[in-house]
């Protein structure tokens, strides 16, 4: 029964991995439909290689340090139990790539690609697991203090702050650092807009990351025994709000419905095992306004040219939804109890804090040694040209 048990779990959780693996052409699809059309090869490029990248930093760094396991045994000893931990890191490695991917879009049609791949390999082998290991690993002792202060641990089931928060953050800093795009802004306070290359190819995304949303949620029990269906629920419902807040807020702008179901799905991982689906709805809508008005304020009146809203729809709808998780999660308001408010909005700050410091600290080191941005003329031709040689008569310039 045990050799059951553990070949269900294989299964179970390598399900989990495929799915958050597909969500990656997710990423690809929402970037290539925002972009004009002269950068959407290198948006699908440069998806696909931070996804190798990331593979590379947690399997040789990155891992170890969030949950103290390394591959450097034999594969007999790497097999034991189905080989339990091999899908168990194939897993929280697709966590792990999503954020060079969260990333990507905000730095869209002016980063360099091989600087942009160093920054990858030092977010994915030591910022990411840092912080996971602090919320999923227990390390450093963090949540035990938060426990004994506020009465219980910092609460993320499938990482709305550890994931989502941490990438919109860490893209904070390298968009900042990166400047607007040439032409953006003008002097005179001209905002010269960049309208979506194509609709259907940014819905196609959007669906593919909806999807793919239900292997991140519900498999992030990493058991079998432990996958519950409220989870399937809370997801459905913040997508679904998400939708609908958008589509008010953003007065039926397509990019922004179909930003909305992200949004709620990005709030609603943290507290998706605590909250009553009514709860989880109303967790979605706020995402899904706060998306519409973030959005519009960092473009139109603070100028950050942050392409794809990352650091709106990640940085603050995960915060968002690190908090979310201690209200909506007390009994109170339906919930299944057992989390501490105090103790989410710690641990929320605190993710925030280390994200934003590394996005500036990474990016500056790269942009200060390396370079991190394409010249005024190659950013005019268009990544796909400039950097993949590739070129085609109907590009827009």
């Amino acid at each position: 029964m045990e050799t059951t048990y553990s070949g269900n779990d294989v299964l179970f959780i390598l399900l989990g991995a495929i799915m958050v693996l597909a969500m990656h052409a997710g990423f690809a699809f929402l970037e290539v439909g925002t972009v004009r059309k002269k950068n959407q090869v290198n948006a699908l490029v440069k998806i696909i290689s931070d996804f190798a990248v990331s593979t590379i930093a947690y399997f040789f760094i990155g891992f170890g340090i969030a949950y103290g396991v390394d591959f450097f045994s034999g594969a007999e000893t790497l097999a034991e139990k189905h080989g339990y931990e091999l899908v168990k890191f194939f897993f929280l490695m697709t966590f792990a790539a999503a954020i060079p991917a969260i990333i990507s879009g905000g730095i869209a049609e002016r980063a360099r690609f091989y600087p942009q791949l160093l920054a990858t390999f030092l977010i994915v082998a030591f910022a990411y697991p840092l912080f996971e290991g602090i919320v999923w690993n227990g390390n450093f002792g963090i949540q035990a203090w938060l426990e004994t202060t506020f009465g219980a641990q910092f609460h993320d089931f499938a990482g709305s702050v550890v994931v989502h928060a941490m990438g919109g953050w860490i893209a904070l800093g390298a968009v900042i650092l990166l400047g607007a795009r040439y032409g953006r802004y003008g002097k005179n306070g001209k905002i010269t807009a960049h309208p979506p290359s194509s609709i259907p190819f940014l819905a196609l995304g959007a669906w593919i990351l909806s999807v793919g949303w239900f292997g991140f949620n519900v498999m992030s029990a990493q058991t079998v025994e432990a996958v519950s269906g409220l989870v399937a629920i809370n997801s459905l419902m913040a997508m679904v709000g998400g939708i609908l807040a958008a589509l008010v807020m953003g007065k039926n702008d397509p990019g922004f419905i179909h930003n909305g179901p992200l949004a709620g799905l990005v709030a609603i991982c943290a507290g998706s095992d605590l909250m009553h689906p009514i709860g989880a709805l109303a967790t979605g809508a706020i995402a899904g306004a706060v998306f519409v008005w973030t959005f519009t304020l960092t473009q139109n009146k603070w100028k950050i040219d942050d392409v794809l809203g990352v650091w709106p729809l990640h940085g603050i709808c995960g915060a968002w939804g690190g908090i979310a998780a201690g209200i909506f999660g007390q009994k109170v308001f339906g919930g299944m109890g057992g989390v501490s408010l105090m103790s989410q909005i710690v641990g929320t700050l605190m993710g925030v804090a280390f994200a934003t410091a590394s996005g500036f600290l990474i990016y500056y080191i790269v942009k200060r040694f390396v370079g991190l941005r394409l010249s005024q003329e190659e950013e005019y031709n268009g990544a796909d040209l400039s950097i993949h040689k590739i070129q085609s008569e109907a590009y827009d310039k």
